[in-house]
């Protein structure tokens, strides 16, 4: 078996995640659309459909929970950009939605991806007991107890010095939760036995972990052209980082210990996670 390339998954995430939005006579899907339409890597959909195809399912089965994923990823990006929140004025080198929409229709817009993709979920061609424990899944790793729980800690550390166990903790929920949740949500599409979800959970708490610290660094070493957004918003939020921790050279040490973890913990899965490997690699030195 031969995973498909993340690029090669592009065209049809971004066609279904329109689709699956409401119809055009509905005031928000324009809002909703906005903020799908204006890029991203599509990291989450990528690893829903490349685990499912691991573990030996079908990846057009898996579409729903894929596209379930990314909707929930972008409803908090565009909470997280809220004044409220980070207060950030610009998003993936575009107006962030509560500067194009106004402030209360972006928070109605994150909240209506965030209702929808649970509707999206339950439209999978699959037995309603993998169904049922997808909608689980997502609801646990997306709540408290994963990724707004990891926010909750988030801004509870700002104007604080924490240690890196703190810090990771709060990664842990803040980041990692929704690419566990990515991963697993293709292990259940498969219904893949327990050792391979629990491989999924392990690689996928060390990527993002990984993904992290290099979000970190880019906040230092990146510019707002290149990045997408303000660089320099973490030192701004009085936010403690890997990098204020650590330092540079440090936090990229930190990083490749992470980011070669999370490459390990695919050995169950053999020489089928070729693809994987490379991507996580690719992923280590992105510059935005």
């Amino acid at each position: 078996m031969i995973l498909k390339q993340p690029s090669d998954c592009l065209e049809e995430v971004n066609r279904a995640l329109m689709e699956y939005l409401p119809d055009e006579t509905d005031p928000m899907r324009e809002v909703m659309a906005y903020s799908l339409r204006n890029g991203g890597k599509r990291i989450r959909p990528f690893l829903t459909l490349a685990f499912c195809e691991l573990c030996g399912g079908s990846r057009e089965v898996a579409l729903p929970f894929a596209c379930a994923v990314e909707y929930i990823h972008t409803y908090s990006l565009i909470h997280d950009d809220l004044p409220c929140m980070d207060d950030d004025d610009m998003r993936r080198g575009q107006p962030a939605s509560h500067i194009r929409f106004g402030e209360a229709n972006a928070l109605l817009g994150g909240d209506a991806l965030l209702t929808r993709a649970f509707g999206v979920l339950t439209s999978a061609d699959l037995p309603p007991s993998l169904v049922v424990r997808a909608v689980d899944a997502l609801s646990q790793y997306a709540g408290t107890a994963g990724m707004i729980g990891g926010q909750v800690l988030d801004l509870a550390g700002e104007g604080s010095n924490q240690t890196i166990e703190a810090l990771k903790r709060t990664d842990i929920g803040k980041t990692a939760a929704l690419i566990k949740c990515a991963c697993v949500l293709g292990c259940i599409a498969a219904d893949a036995p327990w050792e391979q979800i629990d491989a999924a959970e392990n690689f996928a708490e060390y990527l993002g972990i990984a993904f992290q610290i290099q979000d970190d660094i880019l906040d230092v070493t990146s510019d707002d052209k290149v990045l997408g957004k303000p660089v320099g918003s973490d030192k701004k939020n009085g936010k403690s980082t890997y990098v204020s921790l650590l330092g540079l050279e440090g936090a990229r040490k930190e990083e490749q210990i992470y980011t070669d973890r999370a490459v390990h913990a695919l050995d169950i899965f053999g020489e089928d996670a070729t693809v994987l490997r490379q991507f996580v690699r690719e992923l280590s030195h992105r510059l935005s």
